[in-house]
């Protein structure tokens, strides 16, 4: 159904076509008892225009689009939309949607709330849940942008999107009549920095689609609760922000409580994550996905299951949002209403607390822990610790000085202000994600890419370059110089390399890097920053 220009509702009747019988809907009627002029494609009938529009696809798109969609069909209406020809051609109604602005303002089973009513489409059974078809499609968009590695069943973004019309409409299809489980989610071992394994659980497409669908239901409405404090996975927020913000705090308070929630991806209790949920949505088929999604198997690598009794695994498109309202009862409302006078930045599982005094950072200290304890948690007990913020006015001692967050490192250093240099507890980029950045520089070997050009190599490196320049440079930028110097040293190896006449002496060769250099600044992208060379370790 759709709603006209004038404003009266079109029934979009579900039926097949060519003599095959039609499906009778609820009010006794059917395609057979339609108004004169809605029976044929494009007919509107002068009583209450009603019209019907139909297209064709091949039956290719029809056959096996259920491999790959979110398991077997379980819904009786998609062999009631779907019949297939003689001919070998699908006939298909198309369901219109509009007036989607608000997201209840589109009903399912073919209905349009309109002025307070809700009209069904004829020959359509009634869906138990309230779908929106237009937010499956968004929820599409998101899944395709992000791409991201195959699950269990092996099929990528690429292979979903084969068949799209018609996984999409199995997805919407069992999503809102209460049959969609997912399946198991893939095992994805990645080491840390620290020597520790991270545990990741990669859904299939389809179930990253339907994830998607529920994690920007809950995104929508829980966007209106969520502290000021909190700035994990929120529109409008992200880690810079945090980061500032506590760069800020940390020049106005002498103490911080660095808090490391133990493993916290891995035990948060599902109890707890559902009451979270039900706290900021009322939608049954929210919370019944939700519940579903948690139980999900963790899938080995060698094909076995494990199930899981807690927790919700990382790199599912609906974690982050569970995490996070979670962790918005659990603490942020919890601080708010125990320490009110206390300001903290949270993302995710990451809290750094900000504390006037060292006998205030130990009994809030003390507090957390508590509180972290009576919801099923536990903080680390190395990297949880109380740290002082060390600068030129604060010249006191204590054990810690220094805290990571965000991948950036808060300590005293030099840093040039208004007045010249001085000492300032400031961040700056994380020694062991500038390690691994190196690393990463280290392996391409650049000046072994004699063959290419150099658009080849600005084309390879720009963009990673930008990113890393345009996160941890935007705090203490001096700290990457080292780093993008050496690339300008692979860059000058690779052009003695390619070119046997610069293999003559140094000094030809660093005239001709610093003329290419002045007539195209801008071709790498780190040229802004630095263009000399630094030593290659």
């Amino acid at each position: 159904m759709r709603v006209n220009r004038c404003g009266s509702v079109e029934m979009l009747g579900w039926h097949q076509n060519r003599g095959l019988k039609a499906p009778r809907d609820e009010f006794g009627g059917g395609p057979c008892c339609w108004p004169v002029g809605a029976r044929r494609e494009g007919g509107v009938s002068p009583v209450c225009c009603v019209c019907v529009k139909q297209e064709k696809v091949p039956c290719s798109r029809a056959g096996g689009a259920g491999r790959g969609a979110g398991g077997p069909i379980r819904s009786s209406d998609e062999a009631l939309v779907m019949g297939v020809e003689r001919r070998g051609r699908v006939v298909r109604d198309v369901f219109v949607l509009v007036n989607q602005e608000d997201w209840g303002g589109i009903g399912m089973s073919g209905s349009v709330k309109l002025a307070g009513s809700s009209v069904r489409s004829s020959g359509s059974a009634v869906k138990p849940f309230d779908v929106p078809k237009w937010l499956v499609m968004a929820a599409w968009e998101k899944v395709r942008s992000n791409k991201g590695a195959p699950g269990v069943d092996g099929a990528a973004v690429e292979d979903f999107e084969k068949d799209l019309r018609a996984n999409l409409y199995k997805i919407w299809n069992r999503m809102s009549s209460g049959s969609y489980f997912p399946s198991p989610v893939r095992e994805v071992r990645i080491p840390k920095p620290d020597g520790g394994i991270r545990v990741l659980g990669v859904p299939t497409v389809a179930d990253r689609l339907a994830q998607t669908v529920v994690a920007m239901v809950l995104e929508h409405r829980a966007e209106r609760v969520f502290h000021p404090g909190s700035y994990g996975y929120r529109p409008g927020c992200g880690a810079i922000d945090a980061v500032r913000s506590c760069r800020r705090r940390c020049w106005e308070n002498d103490w911080v409580i660095d808090v490391d929630i133990q493993a916290f991806f891995d035990t948060v209790p599902w109890d707890l994550v559902c009451r979270a949920v039900g706290a900021v949505c009322d939608l049954p088929w929210v919370m019944l996905y939700v519940r579903r999604w948690l139980k999900a198997p963790l899938q080995h690598s060698d094909g076995t299951l494990t199930e899981r009794e807690r927790g919700t695994p990382q790199g599912s498109a609906v974690s982050p949002v569970l995490a996070n309202l979670f962790m918005h009862y659990a603490f942020d409302t919890w601080m708010a209403r125990s320490y009110p006078g206390i300001v903290f930045e949270r993302y995710a599982d990451d809290v750094v607390i900000h504390c006037e005094s060292l006998n205030q950072a130990r009994v809030v200290l003390t507090a957390v822990e508590e509180r972290m304890g009576q919801v099923g948690l536990g903080l680390h007990p190395r990297k949880t610790r109380i740290v002082y913020c060390k600068d030129a006015n604060r010249p006191g001692s204590w054990e810690h000085t220094g805290f990571t967050f965000l991948g950036y490192e808060f300590r005293e250093r030099t840093v040039k202000g208004r007045h010249g240099l001085f000492r300032s507890f400031s961040p700056a980029v994380l020694r062991t994600a500038l390690k691994r950045m190196s690393t990463q520089v280290r392996s391409w070997r650049l000046h072994r890419w004699v063959t290419a050009t150099a658009g080849d190599l600005a084309a390879q490196i720009n963009p990673v370059l930008r990113g890393w320049m345009s996160y941890y440079g935007v705090f203490h930028p001096s700290a990457l110089y080292p780093l993008l110097k050496r690339v300008n040293s692979y860059l000058i190896r690779w052009l003695r390399g390619k070119y046997r006449k610069l293999r003559v002496s140094w000094s030809k060769t660093m005239r001709k890097w610093y003329t290419g250099v002045k007539k195209a600044p801008n071709y790498f992208v780190h040229w802004a920053w630095v263009t000399e060379p630094g030593p290659v370790w």
